[in-house]
C-alpha cells in the first residue's frame, strides 16, 4: 500500500517537519540543516533539507522504501521554483489536474506549480531513490535576481520574476556533467558547522548558475548544443567500450555515433571532453596500445598483428608505432621476445 503524505510547499524546513510527522518521527536540526532519517518500517535511508539566505534552499534524498510513496505539495505562501535533479531511479511527477511526467534517471525538471495545480511527487518501492533539489522562494530571491539577468533568456527572466508564483512551468532535460560533479561535492562534504554552511551555499549558487546556462544550450539544436550532458557521458564511454572491443572491425565515426544515438558533432565534442583527442585519434591510439600488448605477449607476427588491430597497411602501422615509442615494431618485437626462441618476427 502507498504511503502519502502531505507536505506545505512554504520552506524547506516545513518539508522536513511535515514529513517527519507523517512518518511519526523526529527531525535533527543543525545550523540550518534539517534531517529526518527514514524509519526501518519504511524503509532506509535520509532526507535532508538545507536552508540559505536570500530564499535559496536544497534538498537531498537518498532512500530506499519497502513501500511506494506519493508527496503531494500543498499551496503555500508562495509557490517556489523547483529545480529537481534525479540521480538514480526514475520517479513521477505530476501537476493536479495534469497529465503525469516520468523523470528519468539522469534527467532534471525545471518546474513551479500554481494554486490550481499543485506538485505531486510518486516514488517507487525497493528502488534507490537519490534526488537533488534546489527550492527558490522567488519572493525572497528578487533582491539577487539581477546578478543572474545574464545567464536568462526572456521566458526564464519571466519565471524568476513571477514573485507570486501565477505561472505554472515545467522544462525537462539530462543534465550536465559540471552540475553533476557539484551535487557531488555538495552532498559529499565533510567540512563542519559554518564552513559547511559557506560550502554549500557557494555549491547551491554553482548548479544554480550552471543550470541556467544549461537551460539557454537547451534551445540550441543538438549538434550546435556546447554543455556536455551527464546522459551524453554514458554514450560516449559506452562509444569507448565499443572501440576497444571491436579494434579490428570498428565501424566509421558517423556509424559508432548512430550506434549510440548521438550525432557525430556530440560524439567528437565528447571524446574531446573525456579523453583530450578526437574518435580517430583515440581508435589510433586504442591499436597502438593494442598491438604493443600483442607485440610483448603473443607469437604473433607483425602482419598478423596488424590485421588484428584493424590497420591494413604494415608500413603504415610500422610508422604509427614508431611514431608513439620511438622504435620500429621489428626491434620492439626482439627486445621483448628475446627469451621467446619460438617467436615469429617476419
Amino acid at each position: 500500500m502507498a504511503k502519502k503524505v502531505k507536505v506545505t510547499d512554504l520552506s524547506v524546513k516545513e518539508i522536513i517537519t511535515n514529513i517527519s510527522e507523517s512518518l511519526k518521527t523526529d527531525y535533527e536540526e543543525n545550523l540550518n540543516e534539517f534531517t529526518v532519517r527514514i524509519p526501518t518500517k519504511t524503509g532506509s535511508g535520509y532526507i535532508k533539507a538545507f536552508q540559505f539566505d536570500n530564499g535559496i534552499g536544497a534538498i537531498d534524498i537518498d532512500i530506499l522504501l519497502k513501500n511506494k510513496l506519493i508527496i503531494r505539495f500543498e499551496e503555500g505562501l508562495v509557490h517556489p521554483l523547483k529545480l529537481i535533479f534525479n540521480r538514480e531511479s526514475d520517479f513521477k511527477h505530476t501537476f493536479d489536474n495534469a497529465e503525469e511526467h516520468t523523470v528519468k534517471h539522469l534527467e532534471n525538471i525545471i518546474t513551479a506549480s500554481i494554486p490550481a495545480n499543485n506538485h505531486v511527487f510518486e516514488f517507487p518501492a525497493n528502488k534507490p531513490i537519490c534526488i537533488f533539489s534546489l527550492e527558490i522562494n522567488r519572493k525572497e530571491f528578487e533582491t539577487k535576481i539581477e546578478s543572474f539577468i545574464p545567464y536568462m533568456n526572456e521566458e526564464l527572466t519571466d519565471i524568476f520574476r513571477d514573485v507570486n508564483g501565477v505561472k505554472l512551468f515545467y522544462h525537462k532535460s539530462y543534465y550536465s556533467l559540471n552540475i553533476s560533479k557539484f551535487i557531488k561535492e555538495f552532498t559529499e562534504c565533510e567540512l563542519d558547522d559554518s564552513m559547511k554552511y559557506v560550502f554549500l551555499e557557494g555549491k547551491a549558487y554553482e548548479i544554480l548558475t550552471h543550470q541556467l546556462q544549461q537551460y539557454i544550450d537547451d534551445s540550441n539544436e543538438p549538434d550546435r548544443k556546447k554543455i556536455l550532458r551527464q546522459e551524453t557521458v554514458k554514450r560516449i564511454e559506452k562509444a569507448a567500450t565499443i572501440i576497444k572491443q571491436e579494434l579490428e572491425s570498428i565501424d566509421s565515426v558517423a556509424k559508432l555515433a548512430h550506434r549510440i544515438c548521438v550525432n557525430q558533432n556530440t560524439l567528437q565534442n565528447g571524446f574531446r571532453h573525456l579523453y583530450s583527442m578526437s574518435v580517430n585519434e583515440y581508435i589510433r591510439n586504442q591499436r597502438i596500445e593494442k598491438a604493443r600488448e600483442l607485440l610483448e605477449n603473443s607469437d604473433l607476427n607483425i602482419t598478423e598483428i596488424t590485421y588484428k588491430i584493424g590497420i591494413n597497411s604494415r608500413s603504415y602501422f610500422s610508422k604509427l608505432f614508431k611514431e608513439r615509442f620511438g622504435i620500429t615494431p621489428k626491434n620492439y618485437i626482439k627486445q621483448k621476445r628475446i627469451n621467446t626462441p619460438k617467436s615469429k618476427s617476419a
